[in-house]
């Protein structure tokens, strides 16, 4: 939990960083960027993004670890945990800050290769901290696994740009209540959001790529994707199922991993002239929308929805 709830508080202060800027940047499309330097927009996003970085670094050591003793540096093998539900979760958000930091140097006015050369890799310099830290604190520990996804992560990012001068795969996130968190007494959150961070069976990620990529068949809408996701549920553990919490039996359950097809949206081939809507489709790029969607999982089953979350 701990490493997705910092990984959305440093997207956020990202992303504030990003929209600070003054209000012409709403109005620039993601494939146009200025041409010259503006250090008012470049001081106010290094300032922010540092800031609230410093603030949550010290949220960790300060009060995260503050009551968790100190242990020589030791390694946690977790490449098999939550049925790597967790390192896409890892790979996501390093992709999203490694987004977040290039665009923002770009709006300021930092060319390619400079943003590229910085904001690339972003995602693993602002998570690795966090890695080496449990790596330091009794029962935590570092784990390759987060590194090698966070990784992935913004290469991911950086590969698109330098290959095709813009993301033409989209990296998504979409997430749904699950049964298994209410029949888990709280093991799997006990609130709404804590739910979101804590059940991994409502975890959805995405690869999601425009089907009319050459823009021939005038009948295809330009925005219109196609999607292929993973996921997995039946999980009440890490590597296995418990069966009690707080003296409440948990529901026996078989562990499986799901892979989904589906259609999406790429937001930011719809035109507008609303900076409004600009400001709401930049964000929702990161996000995966409910559609139609077949599904295939791991216990040898073919499922069909409506409308997936």
């Amino acid at each position: 939990m701990r490493h997705v709830l910092c990984l959305f508080i440093i997207l956020m202060v990202q992303f504030s960083a990003l929209m600070a800027q003054d209000s012409t940047v709403v109005a620039v499309p993601l494939s146009e960027f200025p041409t010259k330097l503006n250090k008012t927009r470049l001081v106010t996003t290094i300032s922010l993004q540092a800031g609230f970085l410093t603030a949550g670094m010290s949220y960790l050591q300060f009060i995260w670890y503050k009551d968790v003793p100190r242990v020589s540096f030791e390694v946690y093998k977790d490449g098999k945990g939550y049925l790597q539900i967790d390192k896409c979760g890892h790979a996501y958000g390093a992709y999203l800050e490694s987004t977040i930091s290039y665009y923002s140097l770009r709006y300021s006015g930092v060319s390619k290769k400079k943003a590229l050369m910085i904001g690339g890799p972003m995602g693993l310099i602002l998570q690795a901290p966090i890695e080496i830290w449990d790596g330091m604190y009794e029962g935590w520990g570092f784990s390759w696994g987060d590194m090698m996804a966070n990784t992935a992560g913004s290469s991911f990012f950086t590969l698109q740009e330098l290959l095709f001068d813009k993301q033409l795969m989209k990296y998504k996130f979409s997430y749904a209540h699950t049964e298994y968190a209410r029949k888990a007494n709280g093991y799997l959150g006990t609130t709404d959001l804590g739910r979101v961070f804590q059940d991994y069976n409502g975890h959805s990620y995405w690869l999601s790529i425009p089907i009319n990529l050459a823009q021939r068949d005038s009948r295809i809408p330009k925005w219109l994707n196609i999607a292929v996701g993973y996921s997995a549920n039946g999980m009440y553990g890490e590597f296995e199922n418990i069966t009690h919490f707080r003296g409440v039996q948990i529901p026996p359950t078989e562990r499986y991993r799901q892979y989904l097809l589906s259609l999406d949206i790429d937001w930011t081939r719809i035109k507008t002239k609303s900076k409004l809507l600009k400001v709401l489709f930049k964000g929702m790029t990161v996000v995966k929308l409910p559609f139609p969607t077949l599904e295939y999982n791991s216990l040898g089953r073919i499922k069909g929805y409506w409308l997936y979350w």
